[in-house]
């Protein structure tokens, strides 16, 4: 099942709030990608991180022609956002 994405906002320190269709929103931390693959370092440089947005679809977001994350790793290795 495909969890679809309405929204995704950056937030200091790496992190983003991502509001799926279905309502639910979670919070998802980029910091540890950086470690893992190279590509996401160059979100530190400038105002790149700030430049995400939903492709067309609500499948994935994106940064650059390089640089995306899938709706299901931001689902699944996402934390819910505390209901307030």
């Amino acid at each position: 099942m495909f969890h679809r994405i309405k929204s995704v906002h950056p937030l200091p320190d790496m992190l983003l709030h991502v509001e799926f269709i279905s309502g639910d929103a979670k919070y998802y931390d980029v910091k540890p990608l950086m470690d893992k693959w190279e590509v996401f370092k160059d979100l530190k440089q400038g105002r790149l991180f700030d430049l995400v947005y939903v492709d067309t679809g609500g499948y994935a977001i994106i940064w650059n022609e390089y640089i995306d994350l899938a709706s299901e790793e931001l689902w699944e290795n996402g934390f819910p956002v505390a209901i307030q």
